[in-house]
């Protein structure tokens, strides 16, 4: 039990780090590289472009962050409780959270009792629940885009500089293996590989993101919880898919869409955390 606690913790701490050197690769990489080997010359039709795409990429990179920040700001755990409560006797020590009588979770990483609990995020470093879960989604939304529209620009930068031609399907499938043989060979860079290797990694990241945005909205629409899930209690929501939504995004969801705005009140304890769970 200890040393799987202090794996959990240890990736408390990585997590985010990666996190952090990823965003700061991608930057790098999409002014310093990409929109200026795309874009060379400064006449008026390819400006517009230029500015397009970097607008566009500051601005889901702005929501990406804005949102992570939102995550952390505004964490779900109890207002009212900060004495570690005693465990239900169904509790087992094999998980990273008890779970407590009245809907309630005690998070063994967090240290602290949390409302309506989902997951414990890794890259955030605190437990995604009923305060913080509009802000989880939305930033894996904007970083699923970001990462896609960078191995977008990615795949244009090697075919400019590199004449590598993505036209057969299979081209990106063996462009990873290729790349590392050539590499051990001399016959291409060390640059050049790690491009190769940054466009698997905002594939994975994108497509990972992607589909965990889409469990968390069905979750959510359906009132439920990945601590349910995990605990095997699919039980019906008496609300309605738009209310749950509602409970969620908020009333001002519209503007949560597009800024990383609070748009739910959190000053107040959930009431039907209790009927929940």
């Amino acid at each position: 039990m200890f040393t799987r606690m202090l794996k959990l913790r240890l990736l408390n701490v990585v997590a985010p780090a990666y996190f952090f050197m990823a965003t700061a690769v991608t930057f790098i990489l999409q002014f310093c590289l990409f929109i200026p080997t795309i874009f060379p010359n400064p006449d008026l039709s390819l400006r517009w472009s230029t500015t397009l795409h970097t607008v566009f990429f500051i601005y889901m990179m702005f929501n990406a962050l804005g949102n992570y920040i939102m995550t952390i700001k505004y964490p779900a755990e109890s207002a009212n409780e900060t004495v570690i409560p005693a465990c239900s006797p169904h509790c087992s020590d094999k998980v990273d959270a008890h779970y407590l009588l009245n809907g309630r979770h005690f998070c063994k990483l967090c240290k602290k009792v949390i409302l309506k609990r989902d997951h414990h995020c890794f890259f955030t470093g605190n437990c995604i629940g009923n305060k913080n879960m509009r802000y989880f989604i939305m930033f894996c939304i904007y970083t699923s885009c970001t990462c896609l529209y960078s191995l977008v620009l990615g795949v244009a930068f090697l075919t400019v500089e590199y004449s590598i031609s993505f036209e057969n399907p299979l081209t990106f499938l063996t462009l990873l293996p290729l790349s590392t043989g050539y590499f051990f060979l001399g016959t291409i860079s060390g640059l050049q590989l790690f491009l190769v290797l940054m466009l698997y990694v905002w594939l994975g990241i994108g497509l990972v993101c992607a589909g965990f945005c889409c469990q968390q909205v069905l979750l959510v629409a359906r009132g439920q919880t990945w601590c349910q899930m995990q605990r095997g209690e699919l039980v019906e929501s008496h609300s309605p898919w738009r209310a749950n939504l509602r409970d969620v995004f908020g009333t001002r969801w519209i503007l949560g869409l597009v800024l990383p705005v609070q748009t739910v009140e959190t000053g107040t304890e959930d009431p039907d955390a209790h009927k929940q769970d």
